[in-house]
């Protein structure tokens, strides 16, 4: 079994919120240009595949082709209205269909691309034929809701390629892990009322969807329980992440009991992202993915997909999505993070570390009652 998987695709950088690139009106063979993107730039995760070329990592990976989402894949999601709008809208030259989702002409066919890579990592897990698998999607998922996108995603990427392993290969239950700094709620909401699929959210308090933090929305129904907000205060770091990981996500994956693990890996709690107010570092991505890791070798045969989500300093995710794939694939190269001792020194001090081990802990207690 060939250990780590990394899926891509050149598309994926071409998708634009921007309409035109100079005087072209942007299509299928018009490059957008730098800058006609806002804060969702392909550049971040351009520079990640860049950072996996150039400093060797790619060697000790195997890079398969991964064919697009197809309707049936999508319409275990979505509904066909919401399909047939979006894909109608992109034809005529883009649009906004939901809050703060822009697309340009062949926005419809870059995010079924994206999915698709969502689809071939976890498919490929659940098939044996890798260990853990890396898909670095764009557009991201997990803000889109069924019928409406939302916060730059498109199509719920991880619900799709978690549905279409259920329709192929019979998978039973998914946990999901959201440490993007912004809430997973497009997936939480796609199972908040199914105990087959645990959703936990470690995000900023009230960042985005503004104002929502979610410590209270437990799942309803059948999914009463298997849904677990994680939401901390702007300013937590290093240590605070990974004492969230210990005192509540690698406690309700032990109960829960996974076949397979997904995290949606939004690289946006960094220090410098422009997008939200955390302090974390290239090391604390390592760790929580070696953490994860050894949940999944403990409870699923080490089955683990790791699908990108957000992530906006250009600079500095890089650092952050190589520190993650080199751990899934159980190396190092020697890669130096230039911000790594700077960002390590802008950790909370002994009082507000105080403050921030307090709130876990009081999270921990309700979570897990």
């Amino acid at each position: 079994m060939t250990q780590t998987a990394l899926f891509q695709n050149e598309r994926c950088f071409w998708h634009s919120t921007g309409v035109q690139a100079l005087y072209f009106p942007l299509d299928r063979w018009v490059q957008p240009p730098t800058g006609s993107y806002g804060a969702d730039t392909p550049d971040s995760k351009r520079r990640v595949l860049n950072l996996v070329q150039a400093s060797g990592l790619v060697d000790a990976l195997v890079q398969p082709k991964a064919d697009p989402a197809t309707r049936d894949d999508l319409l275990r999601i979505h509904p066909a209205e919401y399909i047939d709008r979006f894909k109608a809208t992109s034809d005529a030259g883009g649009g906004d269909l939901g809050q703060l989702a822009p697309f340009s002409k062949g926005g419809f066919e870059i995010a079924c691309i994206s999915a698709g890579l969502a689809i071939a990592a976890v498919d490929g897990v659940i098939s044996g034929q890798y260990r853990n698998a890396y898909a670095l999607c764009r557009p991201a998922g997990h803000h889109c809701l069924p019928d409406m996108p939302m916060g730059f995603c498109l199509l719920c990427n991880i619900p799709i390629a978690i549905e279409a392993a259920r329709a192929r290969h019979g998978l039973g239950k998914v946990a999901i892990l959201d440490w993007d700094v912004h809430h997973g709620n497009g997936t939480q909401h796609v199972y908040y009322e199914r105990g087959d699929t645990l959703t936990i959210s470690i995000h900023q308090d009230r960042c985005f969807p503004p104002g929502y933090s979610g410590a209270d929305d437990r799942g309803a129904g059948d999914g009463l329980g298997a849904n677990i907000n994680i939401p901390l205060p702007a300013g937590s770091g290093h240590a605070t992440y990974i004492r969230a990981m210990e005192r509540i996500v690698l406690p309700a994956l032990d109960a829960f009991q996974p076949e397979l693990i997904v995290v949606a890996s939004g690289l946006d709690a960094n220090a410098v992202d422009p997008l939200a107010r955390m302090m974390l570092h290239s090391e604390t991505y390592r760790a929580m993915t070696q953490m994860v890791m050894g949940a999944a070798d403990r409870l699923c045969q080490g089955r683990l997909a790791v699908i990108h989500e957000g992530g906006y300093a250009e600079a500095y995710v890089p650092f952050c999505g190589h520190a993650v794939i080199e751990a899934l694939a159980g190396t190092t190269m020697g890669v130096e993070d230039p911000e790594l001792e700077m960002f390590s020194l802008w950790q909370p001090g002994p009082r507000a570390q105080a403050f921030q081990d307090q709130w876990v802990d009081d999270l921990a207690r309700e979570l897990l009652a």
